[in-house]
């Protein structure tokens, strides 16, 4: 993993968090337990310090960062999609940032709020426990239900799961060159996600 020390600080990481080689990891950085970081993530502690807690996840593609002196909050369970990126504030517990959102500086977001893909969440907005945002500019449209975060929950547990799956199994390796016809499917791993996640998506 790519992990660097910057004007004195060294990032923590715990032992249980996978940090994928590909990421990137600098300076004032503190990541707690059952953490996943996927590819290509930056983690920026440069000019002010990043606090991810427990449970966190952070995929591929992602970038967090922010205005010199301040401090960048993922409470417990926090979970950012694909290549979001957070430059400031305080992502709350168990929230739910869409796959390339922006989440800018001063952001105050309590616990359980989702915000859709692709939208932008201007600096200093505050967002009360369990708000649905949307947009560019976000805008809050309704109240997560129990369902919504339900399914949520659900699916940040497998990523909570990810990093021990990660340092028990994944390497480095030369691929095949023949396609295995009888390669067996993924289906029956992840038989609770699709059933709950097929419910939500007929509603």
């Amino acid at each position: 993993m790519a992990i660097y020390s910057f004007n004195g600080f060294v990032p923590v990481v715990k032992e249980s968090s996978f940090i994928h080689p590909q990421a990137s990891v600098i300076g004032n950085v503190l990541i707690g337990e059952n953490v996943y970081v996927g590819p290509s993530a930056v983690i920026r502690g440069d000019w002010g310090q990043i606090i991810i807690e427990d449970g966190c996840n952070v995929q591929e593609n992602c970038t967090i960062h922010m205005f010199p002196g301040t401090t960048v909050t993922l409470k417990k369970g926090a979970h950012i999609g694909h290549g979001a990126i957070i430059h400031g504030g305080t992502i709350g517990e168990n929230c739910l940032i869409g796959m390339n959102s922006v989440v800018m500086d001063g952001v105050n977001m309590e616990a359980e709020c989702i915000i859709g893909a692709l939208s932008f969440v201007p600096a200093k907005m505050h967002l009360p426990k369990r708000s649905l945002a949307v947009g560019n500019p976000a805008k809050i449209v309704k109240e997560v239900s129990d369902e919504m975060i339900a399914w949520k929950t659900q699916g940040t547990a497998l990523y909570q799961a990810l990093p021990a799956d990660c340092h028990a199994t994944m390497k480095a390796c030369e691929p095949l060159r023949e396609i295995e016809v009888n390669r067996p499917s993924q289906e029956k791993m992840y038989e609770t996600w699709n059933a709950l996640n097929g419910k939500k998506n007929e509603e």
